[in-house]
Protein backbone atom coordinates (compact mmCIF):
# COMPACT_ATOMS: atom_id res chain seq x y z
CA UNK A 1 0.00 0.00 0.00
CA UNK A 2 1.75 3.10 -1.34
CA UNK A 3 0.69 6.91 -0.99
CA UNK A 4 0.11 8.32 -3.83
CA UNK A 5 1.90 11.72 -5.21
CA UNK A 6 0.19 14.38 -6.99
CA UNK A 7 1.99 17.38 -8.57
CA UNK A 8 1.27 20.19 -10.63
CA UNK A 9 -1.64 22.88 -10.30
CA UNK A 10 -4.11 22.04 -12.02
CA UNK A 11 -3.49 17.97 -10.86
CA UNK A 12 -3.81 19.03 -7.23
CA UNK A 13 -6.48 21.44 -8.03
CA UNK A 14 -8.82 18.62 -10.27
CA UNK A 15 -8.17 16.22 -7.19
CA UNK A 16 -9.66 18.84 -4.75
CA UNK A 17 -13.06 19.59 -6.81
CA UNK A 18 -12.69 15.65 -7.14
CA UNK A 19 -13.23 15.15 -3.39
CA UNK A 20 -10.31 12.40 -3.72
CA UNK A 21 -9.08 12.01 -0.46
CA UNK A 22 -6.09 14.18 0.85
CA UNK A 23 -3.34 14.06 3.30
CA UNK A 24 -2.08 16.61 2.95
CA UNK A 25 -0.81 19.59 0.84
CA UNK A 26 2.70 20.73 0.66
CA UNK A 27 3.35 24.16 -1.33
CA UNK A 28 6.94 25.74 -1.96
CA UNK A 29 7.87 29.08 -0.09
CA UNK A 30 7.68 32.28 -1.95
CA UNK A 31 5.77 34.11 -3.99
CA UNK A 32 3.16 32.26 -6.53
CA UNK A 33 0.36 33.27 -9.09
CA UNK A 34 -3.13 33.38 -8.56
CA UNK A 35 -4.10 29.90 -8.74
CA UNK A 36 -1.83 28.75 -5.55
CA UNK A 37 -3.95 30.80 -3.07
CA UNK A 38 -6.91 29.43 -4.76
CA UNK A 39 -5.50 26.04 -3.65
CA UNK A 40 -4.79 26.63 -0.32
CA UNK A 41 -8.67 28.10 0.60
CA UNK A 42 -10.57 24.90 -1.01
CA UNK A 43 -8.04 23.00 1.20
CA UNK A 44 -9.05 25.11 4.41
CA UNK A 45 -12.49 24.42 3.24
CA UNK A 46 -12.25 20.94 3.03
CA UNK A 47 -10.04 20.57 6.55
CA UNK A 48 -6.86 19.68 4.89
CA UNK A 49 -3.92 20.35 6.18
CA UNK A 50 -1.29 22.67 4.16
CA UNK A 51 2.43 23.16 4.69
CA UNK A 52 4.17 25.04 3.40
CA UNK A 53 8.06 23.80 3.06
CA UNK A 54 11.51 24.45 0.99
CA UNK A 55 11.06 23.79 -2.55
CA UNK A 56 14.10 21.21 -2.36
CA UNK A 57 11.53 18.90 -0.17
CA UNK A 58 8.73 19.18 -2.96
CA UNK A 59 11.78 18.09 -5.62
CA UNK A 60 12.28 15.41 -3.41
CA UNK A 61 8.45 14.23 -3.14
CA UNK A 62 7.87 14.83 -6.83
CA UNK A 63 11.07 13.01 -8.32
CA UNK A 64 11.83 14.59 -11.29
CA UNK A 65 8.48 16.21 -12.29
CA UNK A 66 7.67 19.69 -12.60
CA UNK A 67 5.56 20.51 -9.58
CA UNK A 68 4.99 24.04 -9.65
CA UNK A 69 5.67 24.53 -6.35
CA UNK A 70 2.34 22.43 -5.19
CA UNK A 71 2.44 18.91 -3.83
CA UNK A 72 -0.69 17.12 -2.61
CA UNK A 73 -0.32 13.46 -0.95
CA UNK A 74 -2.88 10.85 -0.80
CA UNK A 75 -3.74 8.82 1.95
CA UNK A 76 -2.75 5.43 2.11
CA UNK A 77 -6.23 4.30 3.23
CA UNK A 78 -9.33 5.97 2.81
CA UNK A 79 -11.12 7.30 6.63
CA UNK A 80 -14.10 5.89 8.13
CA UNK A 81 -16.80 8.56 9.95
CA UNK A 82 -17.22 8.10 13.34
CA UNK A 83 -20.91 6.67 12.87
CA UNK A 84 -19.33 3.68 10.50
CA UNK A 85 -16.73 3.15 14.04
CA UNK A 86 -19.40 2.78 16.36
CA UNK A 87 -21.60 1.16 13.50
CA UNK A 88 -18.87 -2.05 13.40
CA UNK A 89 -18.11 -1.66 16.84
CA UNK A 90 -18.47 -4.83 19.15
CA UNK A 91 -20.12 -5.07 22.67
CA UNK A 92 -18.69 -4.31 24.86
CA UNK A 93 -17.00 -2.06 22.43
CA UNK A 94 -13.20 -0.94 22.51
CA UNK A 95 -12.00 2.05 20.68
CA UNK A 96 -8.59 4.85 20.71
CA UNK A 97 -8.79 8.44 20.35
CA UNK A 98 -5.80 10.26 20.17
CA UNK A 99 -4.50 13.55 21.19
CA UNK A 100 -2.25 14.94 18.45
CA UNK A 101 0.33 11.82 18.01
CA UNK A 102 2.56 12.99 15.70
CA UNK A 103 5.39 10.57 14.67
CA UNK A 104 4.03 8.20 11.86
CA UNK A 105 5.79 5.34 13.24
CA UNK A 106 3.97 5.67 16.74
CA UNK A 107 0.77 5.96 15.27
CA UNK A 108 1.44 2.69 13.04
CA UNK A 109 2.63 1.06 15.97
CA UNK A 110 -0.52 2.25 17.96
CA UNK A 111 -2.45 0.80 14.97
CA UNK A 112 -0.62 -2.61 15.52
CA UNK A 113 -1.85 -2.99 19.05
CA UNK A 114 -5.10 -2.16 18.78
CA UNK A 115 -5.63 -4.78 16.19
CA UNK A 116 -4.09 -7.06 18.15
CA UNK A 117 -6.19 -6.34 21.08
CA UNK A 118 -9.05 -6.44 19.09
CA UNK A 119 -10.22 -2.73 19.15
CA UNK A 120 -12.80 -1.40 17.08
CA UNK A 121 -11.02 1.39 15.65
CA UNK A 122 -9.19 4.24 16.33
CA UNK A 123 -9.86 8.22 16.23
CA UNK A 124 -7.50 10.29 15.28
CA UNK A 125 -7.46 14.60 14.80
CA UNK A 126 -7.18 15.82 11.30
CA UNK A 127 -5.17 18.52 12.56
CA UNK A 128 -1.32 18.51 14.34
CA UNK A 129 -1.60 14.99 14.11
CA UNK A 130 -0.08 12.40 12.13
CA UNK A 131 -2.23 10.42 9.32
CA UNK A 132 -2.94 7.27 7.22
CA UNK A 133 0.63 6.74 5.01
CA UNK A 134 3.00 4.89 3.80
CA UNK A 135 5.12 5.14 6.63
CA UNK A 136 2.09 4.46 8.88
CA UNK A 137 1.10 1.47 7.20
CA UNK A 138 4.33 -0.11 7.13
CA UNK A 139 5.03 0.25 11.04
CA UNK A 140 1.45 -1.14 11.44
CA UNK A 141 2.69 -4.38 9.71
CA UNK A 142 -0.53 -4.16 7.64
CA UNK A 143 -2.80 -3.14 10.56
CA UNK A 144 -4.50 -0.47 8.13
CA UNK A 145 -5.82 -2.89 6.63
CA UNK A 146 -8.06 -4.81 9.06
CA UNK A 147 -8.59 -1.72 11.64
CA UNK A 148 -10.71 1.37 10.78
CA UNK A 149 -9.77 4.66 11.84
CA UNK A 150 -11.99 7.84 11.77
CA UNK A 151 -10.76 11.10 12.05
CA UNK A 152 -12.82 13.82 13.92
CA UNK A 153 -12.44 17.91 12.72
CA UNK A 154 -12.51 18.03 16.86
CA UNK A 155 -11.60 15.51 18.73
CA UNK A 156 -13.29 17.05 21.87
CA UNK A 157 -17.17 16.59 20.40
CA UNK A 158 -15.99 13.42 19.03
CA UNK A 159 -15.88 12.10 22.40
CA UNK A 160 -18.78 13.54 23.82
CA UNK A 161 -20.75 11.38 21.13
CA UNK A 162 -18.93 8.56 22.10
CA UNK A 163 -19.94 9.41 25.99
CA UNK A 164 -23.72 9.12 24.21
CA UNK A 165 -23.23 6.37 22.84
CA UNK A 166 -22.57 4.28 26.26
CA UNK A 167 -18.85 4.59 26.13
CA UNK A 168 -16.68 5.57 29.14
CA UNK A 169 -14.21 7.92 28.20
CA UNK A 170 -10.51 6.93 29.87
CA UNK A 171 -7.68 9.32 29.90
CA UNK A 172 -4.46 7.59 30.10
CA UNK A 173 -1.75 10.55 31.85
CA UNK A 174 1.24 10.25 34.01
CA UNK A 175 -0.31 12.82 36.60
CA UNK A 176 -3.11 10.64 37.35
CA UNK A 177 -3.35 9.06 40.99
CA UNK A 178 -5.07 6.07 39.70
CA UNK A 179 -3.44 3.07 38.11
CA UNK A 180 -4.61 1.53 35.37
CA UNK A 181 -4.94 -1.77 36.50
CA UNK A 182 -7.67 -0.59 39.41
CA UNK A 183 -10.37 1.03 36.72
CA UNK A 184 -13.18 -1.56 35.63
CA UNK A 185 -12.38 -1.58 31.61
CA UNK A 186 -14.88 -4.61 31.14
CA UNK A 187 -17.53 -2.09 29.27
CA UNK A 188 -17.51 0.04 26.62
CA UNK A 189 -14.94 2.37 26.67
CA UNK A 190 -12.64 4.92 24.50
CA UNK A 191 -8.81 4.99 25.67
CA UNK A 192 -7.47 7.92 24.93
CA UNK A 193 -3.77 8.58 24.60
CA UNK A 194 -1.94 12.01 24.40
CA UNK A 195 0.79 12.88 21.73
CA UNK A 196 4.64 13.39 22.50
CA UNK A 197 6.03 14.88 24.46
CA UNK A 198 2.69 17.42 25.68
CA UNK A 199 0.29 14.73 27.01
CA UNK A 200 -3.45 15.25 27.21
CA UNK A 201 -4.91 18.75 25.80
CA UNK A 202 -6.55 20.25 29.12
CA UNK A 203 -9.56 20.49 27.05
CA UNK A 204 -9.79 16.80 26.36
CA UNK A 205 -8.83 16.00 29.77
CA UNK A 206 -11.70 17.78 31.16
CA UNK A 207 -13.25 15.55 28.50
CA UNK A 208 -12.03 12.30 30.16
CA UNK A 209 -14.56 10.79 32.46
CA UNK A 210 -11.47 9.27 34.82
CA UNK A 211 -7.78 9.73 34.21
CA UNK A 212 -5.36 6.45 34.82
CA UNK A 213 -1.79 6.27 34.74
CA UNK A 214 0.97 3.74 34.08
CA UNK A 215 3.52 3.48 36.95
CA UNK A 216 6.96 3.69 36.28
CA UNK A 217 10.24 3.38 38.62
CA UNK A 218 13.07 4.69 36.78
CA UNK A 219 14.38 7.99 36.31
CA UNK A 220 12.41 8.56 33.06
CA UNK A 221 8.44 9.32 34.28
CA UNK A 222 6.71 8.31 30.90
CA UNK A 223 6.80 5.62 28.71
CA UNK A 224 6.46 6.40 25.24
CA UNK A 225 2.83 6.87 23.81
CA UNK A 226 2.82 3.75 21.69
CA UNK A 227 4.34 1.67 24.52
CA UNK A 228 1.73 2.80 26.76
CA UNK A 229 -1.12 1.68 24.27
CA UNK A 230 -0.01 -1.56 24.42
CA UNK A 231 0.06 -2.09 27.93
CA UNK A 232 -3.68 -0.28 28.51
CA UNK A 233 -4.93 -2.34 25.27
CA UNK A 234 -3.91 -5.70 27.09
CA UNK A 235 -5.46 -4.57 30.26
CA UNK A 236 -8.67 -4.75 28.44
CA UNK A 237 -8.09 -8.03 27.51
CA UNK A 238 -7.12 -9.34 30.45
CA UNK A 239 -9.59 -7.90 32.26
CA UNK A 240 -12.24 -8.98 29.40
CA UNK A 241 -10.68 -12.42 29.12
CA UNK A 242 -11.58 -13.02 33.31
CA UNK A 243 -15.16 -12.01 33.29
CA UNK A 244 -16.87 -15.25 32.17
CA UNK A 245 -14.70 -16.77 35.33
CA UNK A 246 -15.91 -14.34 37.35
CA UNK A 247 -19.13 -14.71 37.14
CA UNK A 248 -19.25 -18.52 37.35
CA UNK A 249 -18.92 -20.43 40.72
CA UNK A 250 -15.67 -21.67 41.56
CA UNK A 251 -16.20 -26.30 41.92
CA UNK A 252 -14.16 -25.90 45.50
CA UNK A 253 -17.40 -23.02 46.55
CA UNK A 254 -19.99 -24.23 48.61
CA UNK A 255 -23.26 -23.89 46.81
Amino acid sequence: MTMAILYGVNAVREALESGQAIERVAIARGRHGQRVPAIVAACRRQNIPVRFVAREELDRLAGDARHQGVVALTAAQSYRSLEELLASAKKPGLLVALDGVEDPRNLGAILRAAHCAGADGVVIPERRAAGLSDTVAKTSAGATAYLPVARATNLARALEELKEAGYWIIGLDERAEQSYDQADLKDSVVLVLGGEGCGLHELIRKKCDFLVSIPTFGKISSLNVSVAAGIILYEVVRQRKMRPQMRGVSPEEPV
